[in-house]
């Protein structure tokens, strides 16, 4: 009997070592690597969400002269707390890559796709890509209605963008015009300080004599 106890299968002292090894001796183990929490910015956080849908994105090709799809996610209106400037933020799916960014100004004129009523066209000056590029895009909607709702909302945003601009042209307008009377005002009183100054000049030329 104790010869067959010293001669035990390997597997028989493997499994007893695998037991002792996961029994719980009480001891703390500290990480090796110790990782934290990292904040991610969107570039987002100073911009409220107007409008936030799924679509899928295409541009323009003008060398090829045909459509080519840019991308397929979530297409957002955002507008910015302190300036009021909305700008349409278009992001992929999966990769999160923007393919479309712009500002929504006053020209910017939404037009329904030929053929289709789930979709719509327009032209921006984007910078998707790093750079201002002009660019003509179509989005299409998984329904008419999204669809609807996205021009709508857009053609909105551009008309209050042309009431802003509208109202700081004017109150760019009535600064320039008080700039202007404030200089002609100063340039009449500097006109009439030299004419008082040449008489008493004139003056002390007849004393010396």
């Amino acid at each position: 009997m104790a010869d067959a106890a010293e001669h035990r299968p390997a597997e028989e002292e493997e499994e007893s070592a695998a037991a002792a090894e996961d029994e719980d001796t009480g001891a703390q183990v500290a990480p090796i690597v110790k990782l934290e929490e990292v904040a991610v910015t969107t570039g987002e956080e100073d911009e409220d969400v107007l409008l936030d849908m799924k679509a899928k994105l295409y541009r323009f090709d003008k060398d090829g002269n045909q459509w080519k799809e840019r991308g397929t996610g979530t297409v957002k209106l955002l507008k910015h707390k302190e300036t009021s400037k909305v700008r349409l933020v278009m992001r992929q799916a999966k990769t999160l890559k923007i393919c479309a960014n712009h500002l929504v100004v006053a020209t910017t004129k939404m037009q329904e796709h030929a053929g289709s009523d789930k979709s719509c066209v327009w032209h921006a000056l984007d910078f998707a890509d790093g750079e201002l590029k002009e660019e003509m895009f179509a989005i299409r909607f998984g329904s008419v209605e999204n669809c609807k709702k996205f021009r709508e909302t857009v053609e909105e945003i551009a008309e209050q963008q042309g009431k802003i601009e509208e109202t700081e042209s004017e109150e760019a307008s009535s600064a320039a015009e008080l700039v202007e009377k404030l200089t002609v005002t100063e340039s009449k009183e500097e006109k009439n300080e030299e004419k008082e100054e040449a008489p008493a000049a004139d003056d002390k030329k007849d004393v010396k004599e």
